[in-house]
């Protein structure tokens, strides 16, 4: 990363998303000394096969999840805006969270999911794309403009520009970046994921295989991949 990037904040829909999608990257930005919030959409209360499981119960196991996984990562801050999973909108109260969120924190650079449907239903879930829509209404123009959700500035929120925006993408992306020497840190971090996890073996086999397919085709061993959105006005 640039010189001109040293706070990222990662939003995504679901705890564990930013480790699946982001989570090479995440702790190669820690390393370098880069400051990375995350912001959590949903509070993940539909992610569970159990029948014995409840919603309750569910959301604060995901959280204490999500927190050791950050830990793992070098990410200090997180932001659960708790909306129910798999009923993720973009409404005005979606947009005010989030935008509230950017003014809060002040990032640089936003990494979030892609908006776009694929052929990779996991990547692609209904919540990641909203959740890509919403980040990208706020950070233009909503968190830029002043006179957008006078309720945060009259709370001190003030307006904050955006420098870039990378979506999680793998199909010709715009950015690869190397993850090789933090692999072992996202495995790490996605195995404090432990109610998601039914088969840790063929989680780990799996992640690794992409990674590795993503990097092949500028000779790193394991890569993460994205879109870049530059803002320029």
């Amino acid at each position: 990363m640039t010189e001109r990037i040293q706070h990222v904040m990662v939003v995504t829909a679901h705890p564990d998303d930013s480790e699946f999608g982001a989570g090479g990257t995440v702790a190669a930005l820690t390393r370098e000394g880069k400051s990375v919030t995350y912001c959590i959409l949903t509070n993940g209360n539909k992610g569970s096969s159990d029948r014995g499981m409840t919603p309750e119960r569910l959301v604060k196991i995901r959280e204490e999840e999500q927190r050791n996984a950050a830990r793992v990562l070098g990410v200090e801050t997180i932001d659960f805006l708790g909306f129910p999973d798999c009923e993720l909108e973009n409404t005005r109260e979606t947009r005010l969270a989030v935008t509230g969120a950017i003014r809060r924190h002040r990032p640089d650079l936003i990494i979030c999911q892609n908006p776009n449907r694929t052929k990779n239903f996991g990547v692609s879930h209904r919540d990641h794309r909203v959740a890509a829509d919403i980040v990208l209404d706020c950070v233009y123009p909503l968190a830029r403009d002043h006179m957008a959700f006078p309720e945060l500035l009259a709370q001190g929120l003030e307006p904050h520009k955006v420098k870039e925006v990378h979506t999680m993408w793998w199909d010709d992306p715009e950015i690869v970046i190397d993850i090789s020497e933090t692999i072992d840190l996202k495995i790490k971090a996605l195995l404090c994921h432990v109610s998601q996890m039914k088969d840790v073996a063929a989680m780990e086999k799996r992640v690794r295989e992409r990674n590795a397919e993503l990097g092949k085709g500028k000779g790193f061993a394991f890569a993460e991949t994205f879109d870049r959105v530059v803002i320029d006005r």
